[in-house]
């Protein structure tokens, strides 16, 4: 599972030890939005022993809402991922996009 955690982020940030990094894309969107989960904060806990937490995720320039749904072992570490109007991406795709919406238009 460090694969899917390596590959959609979730690691923490550097000066950010408890936050948890998601990308995502609304589906028709170029924007690729950042989302931090807070590891000590947003967990719900289930009757398994399982952390699971819901957020709603809209971008600034896209206005398509996004649901995430993402479920935690019960050391917290990210396993699965259910969206509906949008799909996780990688940091690297993130940063691609950040790069390019900071570059003038010709």
């Amino acid at each position: 599972m460090d694969f899917l955690r390596r590959l959609f982020g979730g690691g923490a940030q550097s000066g950010d030890p408890v936050g948890m990094y998601y990308y995502v894309r609304p589906h028709g969107c170029e924007e690729i939005v950042r989302v931090r989960i807070d590891r000590n904060n947003d967990l719900s806990l289930n009757d398994d022993g399982t952390f699971w937490v819901h957020k709603v995720v809209r971008g600034s320039k896209c206005r398509q809402q996004v649901e995430m749904d993402l479920y935690f072992d019960s050391s917290r570490r990210f396993r699965e991922a259910n969206l509906t109007h949008g799909d996780l991406v990688g940091e690297a795709e993130y940063q691609a996009w950040l790069e390019a919406a900071e570059k003038p238009a010709p």
